[in-house]
């Protein structure tokens, strides 16, 4: 039976027993994150969102090395989202530990996502994200984990060096270059392969994880990582011949449309005040244009025939002056975005020490 907290007047406060694993969770918290002793047996899962790939998955799982250095338990999760092909019966012969089923067609990100939250819940140390058309090679998840285990990074991320893979077009390697930049000046960090969906995250990173779009991760949660303070490295990998052609867009203006919208989300979101007063200052400063011209004929005594001037100029003022206001107010809106997201932090955190676990999915 879930735990329920109410505030009011019937309820005073939380339970006792709710209460203390607060308390003993924030002091967690506030202890800072620290690695596992070396003794502790470590748990990788390695997890697929998959929408129908029935022809590919089994090569997809015949590459997931057995063994690797310094994992125990290695486990496979496939993501289902809401294939109309025998992806989840494959996997169920292939001997997969653990499917999440979308009951409907959810989008790439929204797949992650569940597949991250079910993963913790399952115990996972690390987890490593790859794809279901058997783009990324499997022997390269050893090079992946080993950052993590090792203790130099909490995200670990393929870099597929776009801009001289030969299975990119050229402008594909010129629009990776341009996001790349885009991405490391908003994350902070210095970005190789930005969209690049081969990675592995520390459990203390999964858990920090809070995907916004139903379009794409990549970008996102690693603009969310670099500004979370949490330690990104790239390690070159190669990849397979394409086996068909990407399901998420449906042509490179769609996907340049629905990145350039995810990274104008992210600015927004993470650099709201510098965002809105910059914006804020360049209308003021158009419109202070207008408004000098004004000044300047009114001065010499022909101010009645460009009064349009003025009227442009205010307007222009005005909605600068107003772009100023929005700028504190989302400022004080992300500051409790940040709030909330480390109380979802913990609520996680206490959900997987618990055992227990809430998804929009269905887990075998």
């Amino acid at each position: 039976m879930d735990r329920q907290v109410s505030f009011g007047s019937g309820d005073d406060a939380f339970s006792e027993d709710f209460a203390e694993e607060l308390a003993t969770e924030f002091e967690f918290a506030q202890q800072g994150d620290h690695p596992a002793p070396a003794n502790l047996p470590i748990k990788l899962i390695v997890q697929i969102p998959c929408f129908n790939e029935e022809e590919t998955l089994p090569r997809v799982l015949a590459d997931i090395p057995r063994e690797i250095d310094g994992v125990d338990c290695i486990e496979v999760q496939v993501i289902d989202d809401g294939s109309s092909d025998r992806t989840v019966e494959v996997a169920q012969a292939n001997g997969v530990q653990h499917i999440v089923r979308n009951k409907s067609n959810k989008g790439l990100a929204r797949s992650f996502q569940a597949g991250i939250n079910n993963a913790v819940s399952q115990g996972a140390d690390i987890i490593v994200n790859t794809d279901g058309d058997h783009q990324y090679p499997g022997r390269h998840i050893a090079d992946l984990v080993r950052p993590i285990i090792e203790g130099r990074a909490d995200v670990v991320i393929g870099d597929r060096n776009p801009s001289e893979n030969p299975e990119f077009s050229a402008l594909k390697r010129s629009l990776q270059k341009v996001g790349s930049a885009v991405v490391e000046n908003l994350s902070g960090i210095e970005v190789g392969d930005a969209v690049s969906g081969f990675r592995a995250y520390s459990r203390d990173a999964a858990l920090k994880i809070n995907v916004m779009t139903s379009f794409s991760y990549t970008t996102e949660t690693l603009i969310h990582a670099g500004r979370s303070g949490l330690t990104v490295e790239f390690v070159p990998i190669k990849t397979n011949s394409a086996t068909r052609p990407s399901r998420l867009f449906k042509s490179m203006q769609s996907f340049l449309r629905r990145q350039v919208v995810s990274i104008l989300r992210s600015y927004f979101m993470y650099r709201s005040l510098s965002a809105f007063m910059t914006l804020g200052l360049v209308m003021a400063a158009i419109g202070l244009i207008p408004i000098l011209r004004f000044v300047y004929f009114f001065a010499i005594g022909q101010g009645d025939g460009n009064i349009q001037s003025l009227v442009i100029g205010s307007m222009l003022a005005g909605l600068g002056y107003i772009t100023f206001v929005i700028a504190f107010l989302s400022d004080s809106i992300a500051t409790n975005r940040r709030i909330s997201e480390e109380c979802l932090e913990r609520l996680r955190r206490m959900e997987a020490q618990s055992g227990k676990h809430v998804s929009n999915g269905e887990n075998r």
